[in-house]
């Protein structure tokens, strides 16, 4: 969305009238939801609350010239809903805080909760409140989440175990390549031509993607897993994360990186690697979880029966091993750090 000089100025008590009417469901958990200084909700009782925040700024996390409002709104639900989903945990409820530039339009402001709230009823989210604000440098919006799990049970980065199988869910790198359609769509082809339908997959992963709550469910509900977090800053980083809280090393098969035909065909008009996008990519919000070995066989087994795209790509080795890459021929190499760090 290219920026556009405001037709009219945004009133702040008038938008949150507007959006509560739009976006308020009622939910028996609901004590009270927007309109008073705080929201009252009910946890099921034996359950513990799972929360999670996320800071979205323009220039840094979107792009108001290749995305559009709606879109914005939805990637953002989506990050905050795998986290969740990392969590294994049920999503319940949402608050938004947004700061306004003048050159955003009520209009705009609408679109965006549409996004949000679109990828929120998939999963029966509720928004319950949050804050409005105007800003002078660029649109900011901040969202949490509040899941809830049965006590006792969450799945967390801190339990691979030496031995046990790395999986993901989906494919990967279909993200990135869509973002890099959408930023360098004037450059030449250097490769293969790309059809519309691979080009037109890849930008949609990347506008919309998909948080895999239900399959974050399974593996917390299976007890299958014994470390998980969500493929929000890219494989090569997200796994270091995972390694760093239990304390172990890790090989990753790059012949086994699960990649979309599409991904494929694009590194080949790129006259790139496409394992190098698996690797780099992020904001797949892929789910990255760890299966002791005397499961991986019935992991699997549920997955089918599910229809659940799982795919082992590595193994959990000792500490001293760090993270490696073994490529088809057997070469090994330190896995690089190639997804998105922020501050540097």
């Amino acid at each position: 969305m290219a920026r556009r000089k405001a037709t009219q100025s945004i009133q702040e008590f008038p938008l949150i009238r507007q959006l509560q009417r739009r976006h308020e469901r009622r939910s028996p958990l609901i004590r009270k939801g927007i309109g008073d200084d705080a929201a009252v909700v009910s946890i099921p009782a034996g359950d513990w609350a799972v929360l999670t925040t996320d800071l979205l700024t323009e220039g840094i996390h979107f792009n108001l010239h290749t995305a559009s409002p709606a879109s914005i709104g939805y990637r953002a639900a989506m990050a905050n809903l795998s986290d969740i989903a990392a969590m294994g945990s049920t999503p319940r409820f949402l608050l938004i805080s947004i700061a306004i530039p003048a050159a955003i339009r009520t209009a705009d402001i609408h679109a965006l909760y549409r996004g949000l709230m679109s990828a929120c009823d998939q999963h029966d989210v509720r928004l319950i409140g949050g804050d409005t604000s105007s800003s002078r440098r660029g649109l900011f919006l901040s969202i949490t989440l509040l899941g809830t799990t049965p006590q006792g049970h969450a799945l967390f980065r801190n339990g691979a175990c030496v031995g046990d199988g790395i999986y993901v869910t989906g494919t990967l790198g279909d993200s990135l390549a869509g973002l890099q359609l959408l930023t360098d769509h004037h450059a030449p082809h250097r490769g293969t031509r790309l059809t519309k339908t691979d080009r037109d997959f890849l930008i949609e992963r990347h506008r919309h993607p998909t948080a895999r709550v239900r399959e974050g469910l399974w593996l917390n509900q299976s007890q299958l897993a014994t470390a998980a977090i969500d493929l929000s800053d890219g494989l090569s980083g997200d796994l270091r994360h995972v390694c760093e809280a239990s304390r172990v090393g890790a090989v990753i098969d790059l012949a086994r990186l699960p990649i979309s035909s599409a991904c494929r065909a694009y590194a080949d008009r790129q006259k790139t690697d496409s394992g190098a996008l698996a690797l780099a990519g992020g904001e797949d919000y892929e789910l990255l979880f760890t299966v002791a070995p005397r499961d991986e066989q019935k992991l699997e087994r549920q997955a089918r029966t599910r229809r659940f795209q799982v795919t082992k790509i590595g193994t959990i080795r000792p500490r001293r091993f760090g993270l490696q890459t073994v490529a088809s021929d057997g070469t090994k190499a330190p896995l690089p750090v190639t997804s998105y760090r922020h501050f540097t």
